[in-house]
């Protein structure tokens, strides 16, 4: 029988993991695997970091009341596998600040298994490199069609779409007053104002 994990210090986090691992770690540290490799989070976000995902989750739940699509914000699993794996040997595992997802057949109890319509990531300072390089080649491999990286710095929203060749072409970058237009939900727009409303 394997030992239970309660501490994220007994595990080696040079070593490849599975979903299935995952699901028996019990400890509080929320984590992310990235093709088998265990990433840590940041620490608990910030209070602007909060703020502005708040500001963008609730004009989108709002909206999407009695509608087929869902909007969910962290902590909450999305399981990308690629399509030779099987559900217990997904290697990639992500907690997203916010994401969109209109196909029902993709959310169970344990979360979004498959790429959501749209993923949201508000930018902290201990996960700059990780959003802006490392999810964004992530997001584009298992292809979600949108993905918005949110900066509370610089108080700018840059937004990128899945073309048909499935690499990201940059769909916008907002930085003033205005709205910014979600391809997942037609006729549908955030006001950057209200986004960045403190």
């Amino acid at each position: 029988m394997e030992p239970i994990i309660t501490d994220i210090n007994q595990l080696d986090l040079n070593k490849r993991y599975s979903y299935a691992d995952y699901l028996k770690w019990q400890f509080e540290e929320y984590v992310e695997l990235f093709r088998g490799k265990i990433m840590r989070m940041s620490p608990a976000p910030r209070t602007k970091h909060q703020l502005i995902a708040g500001n963008i989750f609730s004009p989108i739940h709002h909206h999407l009341r009695r509608k087929s699509c869902q909007v969910f914000i962290a902590p909450f699993d999305v399981r990308l596998p690629r399509k030779e794996e099987s559900q217990k040997a997904i290697y990639t595992v992500v907690q997203p600040d916010i994401c969109i997802i209109c196909d029902p057949q993709k959310l169970d109890e344990k979360g979004c298994l498959g790429a959501p319509d749209t993923i949201i990531e508000v930018l902290s300072p201990g996960n700059f490199t990780r959003d802006m390089r490392e999810k964004f080649a992530l997001y584009e491999e298992h292809g979600v069609p949108e993905y918005w990286i949110v900066a509370p710095g610089l108080k700018s929203v840059a937004t990128f779409r899945l073309n048909a060749e499935g690499r990201y072409d940059s769909a916008g970058e907002y930085a003033g007053p205005g709205e910014i237009p979600l391809q997942s939900l037609p006729g549908f727009a955030l006001q950057w104002e209200e986004i960045f409303e403190e």
